[in-house]
């Protein structure tokens, strides 16, 4: 393993620079916020890498992020919501594979995008639920994870609405939400694992090569969360879940202006 890295930083170390640039801001942001290294990192790396060289990958490297961020939030987790988030997610995930096959993926980002800004602006603005929802919301919220990440790879946005307009301390939600991606990712890694050539040596090699900005990055953001007053975080995160979704909107439109 370790001659394999070696070759590859030789070869390859422009594109492995650059790569672990994009991992560090997008660790920057997991360890702030507790979610969007994914779609920040694969975003920008797929610029200069295939898309199904990168995502094994950064799942990994997902887990590893959210690992390391255990022992500071663990109490804060709050288990019953989370219980019901990961049973309902685990009900829609097949359904989401479903969609993956038969629906057209541009447009369905665009609808999602244009929902999760919409309410964002909404939660902005006040709007707030009174009590944390029962059993069946908090299910069916991990449903639309389930179907969502399924179908797009973008479970993470009901989720964060939910816990970021319940009553709740900012940082029960950050924690309840870094457990939540810890166990779906746990699950992503699995299924990539049944496909043949998704994961491969590359795959582990490129992890351990983007840990180091990793580990910082994760290490900055949470650095910051600490400090950071409690309102000012709930409007920080509704302002990064906003920009998220205008990133997977402009995505969208490039894929439908390409096939156009």
């Amino acid at each position: 393993m370790l001659a394999e890295l070696w070759a590859v930083v030789q070869s390859d170390w422009q594109i492995l620079a650059l790569s672990s640039a994009a991992i560090f801001l997008a660790a920057i942001v997991r360890g702030f916020s507790g979610f969007g290294f994914s779609l920040l990192s694969i975003t920008a790396i797929a610029l200069i890498l295939p898309v199904k060289q990168i995502v094994p990958s950064i799942f990994l490297l997902e887990i590893a992020a959210s690992i390391n961020l255990l022992p500071g939030i663990w109490r804060e987790i709050h288990w019953r919501s989370l219980t019901w988030l990961m049973v309902g997610y685990v009900i829609g995930l097949p359904f989401g594979g479903y969609a993956l096959a038969h629906a057209p993926e541009a447009p369905a980002q665009i609808v999602l995008g244009i929902f999760v800004i919409g309410t964002a602006i909404l939660m902005l603005r006040g709007f707030r639920l009174e009590t944390t929802p029962a059993a069946p919301a908090s299910t069916a919220t991990g449903i639309a994870s389930g179907v969502l990440n399924g179908a797009f790879g973008i479970g993470g946005p009901p989720v964060v609405l939910f816990y970021f307009s319940t009553p709740g301390a900012a940082a029960i939600g950050r924690a309840s939400i870094i457990f939540f991606f810890l166990f779906t990712d746990a699950l992503g890694v699995g299924y990539f694992a049944t496909q043949e050539g998704m994961v491969t040596a590359r795959t582990f090699i490129q992890a351990v090569a983007w840990l180091p900005a990793l580990l910082v990055g994760v290490w900055l953001g949470a650095h910051g969360f600490r400090r950071m007053n409690e309102q000012v975080f709930r409007r920080w995160v509704l302002v990064i879940l906003m920009a998220l979704a205008l990133l997977g909107i402009g995505k969208a439109v490039l894929t439908l202006v390409a096939g156009a």
